[in-house]
């Protein structure tokens, strides 16, 4: 065998993963707000760029200049001097028109008190010792966000350097504010203030609260029954109060984290029978490359360090409005197949929804899975039947007696409408549910129909029964 070195000049055919090319699959996978914050960045660092806004001047009616006169105003102004103090704002007098005018969801965010707020309010309406209201102020910000006290007595006491008597006695008058519940140190201190706060406690409830909470949740009824000497049907109904009760006070108010909304990357809307599809596309369409570095372009010198500095903006700005451009076309047609695709879910309902791949949507618009992936990845759709996440229609599903895939969500509203309509004192269990689904040519086995049942939020049978 001859080992040795050698000079082989051969071909090969890969692709680079350039830049440009990097900046143009991120671009398409951002959805709107993390786009947004990308074109902003870019307009700060890119001079070239240069966004589109109309002034209050093109928006007022009785403005008497015509387009000829604003051509020529454009062409007067000092670009040196507008480049000097870009990223000022300025307003014009008496206008009242705002200089944005672009809608931001954080102006119809109102403020809501949270729960110590709340409850501090209620502490200071009570005519109370300077000590006590001290008292009260700490143990209420040692409450957690569900409104349980995270600290002990003895720990307070031992902080605030007082008698545990009264730290328990200003406790004791927290916990009869509202919601009821707040102050308890874990689930059945928080049942027990309830049920007494609405003259529902007697010996039974309290012994349930205090040693069956696994039964009522496990719905062992009888074995209830049986240790109390009561009959089934009353130990029903204390469980119906303890499941009307609220395990979580605090869960109600706001606990200060950051609002979390939603701003559409698509919207649909239905116009005389038709689905109009409109992309959110706030900047793609307003950037253009700034008519000042235009000029230098025609007059600098071609091999000056500042042509080479201007050269290298203009690129990456061409690259990036050609980027933004081609992930609007591509969110359409993928949109556009999604809405042909399942069109039975936009006209009937979520019953209808069919079994969808990135394959399918793929083969329709003629790209790669991975482009169609990146296209819907963390993107949503405003539509007639609602606000979706767009990967929601990509459901995996089984056949049916008729050829046709039947999406998983499509069976989960099956299972639900049949657990509806049972019989509560004999509940339908899996094995039954899953017969009736064949009887319609759906086969799935009974762990499926477990498996789905728990994703809705159903308890299984044994549950699920009443006396």
């Amino acid at each position: 065998m001859r080992m040795g070195y050698d000079l082989v000049l051969e071909q090969q055919q890969k692709l680079i993963m350039t830049p440009e090319l990097r900046l143009a699959l991120k671009i398409l996978q951002l959805p709107t707000i993390e786009l947004e914050d990308l074109v902003k960045q870019e307009l700060e660092t890119n001079p070239v760029l240069d966004l589109i806004e109309d002034t209050p001047e093109e928006k007022t009616e009785d403005n008497d200049v015509n387009d000829q006169e604003k051509k020529k105003l454009l062409e007067e102004i000092d670009w040196k001097e507008y480049f000097q103090y870009q990223g000022k704002s300025y307003c014009l007098e008496n206008t009242g028109i705002d200089e944005s005018q672009e809608t931001s969801y954080e102006n119809f965010i109102c403020y809501s008190d949270t729960l110590k707020d709340h409850l501090l309010f209620q502490l200071r309406a009570l005519k109370l010792s300077k000590c006590e209201r001290a008292i009260g102020e700490y143990i209420i910000e040692s409450l957690d966000d569900n409104g349980y006290l995270s600290s002990s007595i003895e720990q307070i006491s031992e902080v605030l350097s007082l008698d545990k008597k009264k730290v328990e006695k200003v406790l004791k008058i927290i916990q009869t504010f509202e919601p009821l519940g707040v102050g308890a140190q874990n689930l059945i201190d928080c049942l027990l203030i309830q049920v007494n706060a609405l003259g529902l406690a007697d010996n039974n409830l309290v012994t349930i609260i205090k040693d069956h909470l696994d039964d009522i949740a496990a719905n062992r009824l009888q074995n209830i029954a049986k240790r109390l000497s009561i009959s089934v049907l009353d130990v029903q109904d204390y469980s119906d109060i303890i499941k009307g009760l609220e395990p979580k006070p605090g869960r109600s108010f706001f606990c200060g984290t950051e609002n979390r909304y939603i701003i559409p990357d698509v919207f649909v809307d239905k116009i005389d029978g038709e689905y109009i599809i409109t992309i959110n596309d706030s900047y793609g369409s307003k950037l253009m490359v700034n008519k000042y570095y235009r000029s230098i372009i025609n007059n600098a010198d071609k091999s000056s360090d500042t042509m080479s500095f201007i050269n290298d903006k203009l690129s990456s700005a061409m690259w990036l409005i050609k980027s933004l451009e081609q992930r609007k076309n591509t969110l359409y047609k993928v949109v556009k197949a999604i809405i042909d695709y399942q069109i039975d879910f936009f006209e009937k309902g979520g019953r209808y929804l069919k079994t969808m791949t990135l394959k399918d949507i793929a083969d329709e618009v003629q790209v790669h899975e991975s482009t169609v992936s990146r296209a819907i990845s963390g993107k949503y759709a405003q539509t007639p039947r609602g606000i979706f996440e767009i990967k929601y229609f990509f459901k995996s599903g089984v056949g049916s007696q008729s050829g046709e895939d039947i999406s998983s969500e499509s069976i989960k509203k099956m299972i639900k409408s049949i657990i509806d309509e049972e019989d509560t004192t004999k509940p339908i269990s899996d094995q039954a549910i899953a017969e009736i689904l064949a009887q319609k040519g759906i086969k799935i086995s009974r762990r499926t129909v477990a498996k789905y049942r728990d994703e809705i939020g159903i308890p299984s049978s044994s549950r699920r029964k009443r006396y």
